[in-house]
């Protein structure tokens, strides 16, 4: 929590100086929100909708042949 007072801090004196006007200060924090997020969604080993699909229908396909397989093989002992 710090880092974000400070960051805060800094961002008021800039904006009471004019160094910094709203919207650069709006730019900067949701800059820094984009980062925190990306560096969480890494962190959590997170996948994407489309990578999710892909392996969902590979494993559901492997799922069938191994279905089928041993449907194979229950029927080669009888």
């Amino acid at each position: 929590m710090k880092n974000s007072e400070k960051l805060l801090e800094l961002i008021s004196i800039f904006i009471k100086n004019g160094i910094l006007t709203s919207q650069d200060a709006r730019k900067e924090i949701l800059t820094n929100l984009k980062f925190k997020k990306d560096n969480l969604i890494e962190k959590l080993q997170l996948v994407s909708r489309e990578e999710f699909e892909i392996l969902k229908k590979i494993v559901q396909k492997q799922d069938k042949e191994i279905k089928k397989l041993k449907r194979s093989k229950k029927a080669k002992k009888s």
